[in-house]
């Protein structure tokens, strides 16, 4: 694992529109439905950048149907 995180390339930061995030390369065009969240480095720096924000792992889509379904029930 460590050679894995020991590349030269710079990263971004992305996320979706379920705010889910990834890494992808800054060299490249965004996939379809990402945008840069901001934070671009090494690979190590922006997956540390991602345990930072990134603390619910539900799609953004369940956290709205559970916040729904609480205040109706």
């Amino acid at each position: 694992m460590a050679d894995e995180l020991a590349d030269d390339l710079t990263y971004l930061v992305v996320l979706n529109d379920e705010e889910q995030y990834s890494i992808w390369w800054a060299d490249r065009d965004l996939p379809a439905g990402w945008r840069a969240e901001g934070t671009s480095g090494t690979k190590a720096e922006c997956l540390s950048r991602i345990s930072e924000v990134w603390t619910d792992m539900r799609p953004l889509s369940l956290r709205k149907r559970m916040e729904q379904a609480a205040a109706s029930a």
